[in-house]
């Protein structure tokens, strides 16, 4: 038989001692005790552990914490114990040890729900991929989440690019198209709305609609003349970086035009900043239209280039700046039926 998976409770959690009567299970944990001096700081021995026992170093193993925790996830509770010549204190303001030898107060770290939720928030980024089933959960309305269309986007070139509208979209070194094409025409983009009472009002995922067919898998996105065969590889990866906490659905060809206004614009305003002197406008009447949805300085724009009248959508990126993973999502012969932007998994808030 292979060897059992241990589960990782504390991420660099560091190599503690324990009896090898604890590691086979053939006893309870009773004592548990830290020493400076090796690992991180944790002995560990059994409730039926002699003395003579603990003192013969072949009874003893040095394993990492998880797999203590393993055996009882209790002591993942009691891992960030101080060390020290500690007294314990109750009053007023708490439950807390007194470094004995040079007072320090030592308090309980705490974190506030949101924080804890934002832990696993970013681990949940840094994932390479996610899977179908996570991915087709993003748009089925719940208690906490409602779907709306924020407007649409036109696509006169076949050529998407998903970027940061304020400070990428116009840079053709870092906003490229995506590695698919889709049919000319012109498609609505579609957000998933979560209510949180951690987080507030957040769009946690964002999709192009292309077509109604079933969905039957997702494959990650690429910049065009990437394929999925060179994930891994120096600068190839499936994502877009945002810095300015909002995403972008736009065309290729758009993005030029997009590229030719904002020049104009700085000429005629050379101190002015896109986004506070102008796009900030938009984004305020949107939330003034449509108020239950978004935050009070706006979540969503609909915007149409003035000279060409093409439409590119706007949409804060779930909880700001980041790098998002984006999807194709396939049908059965392959063709692509939506693009989609996984901001948040909204289990966490």
């Amino acid at each position: 038989m292979g060897q059992e998976e241990v589960k990782t409770y504390i991420e660099n959690a560091g190599a503690c001692i324990v009896t090898k009567s604890v590691l086979n299970k053939e006893t309870e944990i009773k004592w548990l005790f830290r020493d400076e001096e090796f690992g991180n700081g944790w002995i560990i021995s059994g409730k039926d552990d002699s003395q003579e026992y603990i003192d013969h170093s072949e009874n003893l193993a040095v394993v990492n914490f998880n797999v203590l925790a393993n055996i009882e996830p209790l002591v993942v509770h009691i891992y960030s114990m101080p060390t020290g010549d500690l007294e314990f204190v109750e009053d007023d303001t708490g439950k807390y040890f007194i470094d004995t030898k040079t007072g320090q107060e030592i308090r309980e770290k705490y974190k506030t729900p949101f924080e804890l939720a934002l832990e696993k928030h970013f681990r949940f980024l840094r994932k390479d991929y996610y899977s179908d089933e996570f991915l087709s959960s993003l748009f089925i309305e719940t208690e906490k989440i409602t779907l709306f269309i924020i407007g649409t986007v036109d696509i006169p070139s076949g050529e998407v690019i998903v970027a940061d509208p304020i400070c990428y979209l116009y840079n053709h070194a870092v906003s490229k198209p995506l590695n698919r094409t889709i049919p000319i025409g012109a498609y609505p983009v579609e957000v998933a709305i979560c209510q949180s009472d951690i987080a507030g009002t957040r769009i946690s995922a964002a999709r192009l609609k292309i077509r109604e067919n079933k969905i039957v898998r997702y494959e990650l996105a690429l910049e065009k003349g990437q394929i999925i065969d060179q994930i891994g590889e120096s600068g190839v990866f499936g994502g877009v970086g945002i810095d300015a906490g909002i995403a972008s659905f736009c065309d290729g060809k758009v993005r030029d035009e997009y590229l030719v206004f904002l020049e104009e614009w700085h000429k005629t305003y050379p101190k002015g900043n896109h986004y506070d002197d102008y796009f900030a406008t938009y984004f305020q009447q949107s939330y003034e239209a449509h108020p239950t949805g978004q935050r009070e300085e706006g979540d969503f724009i609909e915007w149409a280039i003035p000279q060409t009248g093409n439409r590119i959508t706007m949409f804060a990126s779930g909880l700001g700046d980041g790098f998002y993973s984006i999807y194709w999502g396939l049908d059965e012969q392959n063709q692509v039926c939506e693009i989609i932007i996984p901001f948040m998994n909204v289990a966490y808030f």
